[in-house]
């Protein structure tokens, strides 16, 4: 189950309201750090967006591939652990804007996780140190640690990535 606040709206659907939610500078100065992060190479400039810029929690070694969207809204809501890859053109929400509710939830990503290219994480989950995620996934439900995930919707493919490579020789045991 997702974590999100649920918040209900009167009137016409809740995007039309967003800026009761949030400034509308807030949303343009977010939008304009976004995109230049989404085409900046350099993965230390990228980072200290997201940390100084954005208000994201980004640990050491991080890295966001060309094109990765943030959430516009709310990316100080996301996290995203050491030496973890979020592949090529990923969304990462925070926020979701409904008919007659909008919700809130924040993105936690564990460290050593790789997210593969196209893959949508929605709002209020929690992916787990050492994960895998599958390209072009749509991530509605918490990961755990070391599983292997993917698809839409999301299925574990392997409750335990470490037990495949248990069976690769070490390289001293082939001599």
């Amino acid at each position: 189950m997702r974590r999100t606040d649920k918040f209900p709206v009167e009137g016409p659907n809740s995007l039309w309201q967003m800026y009761r939610t949030i400034s509308p500078w807030k949303a343009v100065r977010n939008f304009v750090f976004i995109q230049l992060s989404r085409y900046v190479p350099y993965l230390p400039l990228k980072r200290w967006i997201y940390r100084r810029v954005l208000g994201m929690k980004v640990g050491e070694h991080a890295s966001f591939a060309l094109m990765v969207m943030v959430d516009v809204f709310f990316p100080e809501k996301i996290e995203v652990g050491s030496n973890t890859i979020i592949g090529y053109n990923s969304t990462i929400l925070t926020h979701e804007y409904l008919i007659k509710e909008y919700r809130l939830g924040p993105v936690v990503i564990g460290s050593h996780v790789m997210i593969g290219a196209n893959t949508t994480i929605l709002p209020g989950v929690t992916i787990g140190d050492h994960a895998v995620v599958g390209a072009g996934s749509v991530v509605h439900k918490d990961v755990a640690p070391y599983s292997f995930v993917a698809g839409n919707p999301l299925r574990v493919i392997r409750e335990d990535v470490r037990k495949e490579t248990a069976d690769v020789p070490d390289k001293d045991e082939m001599g």
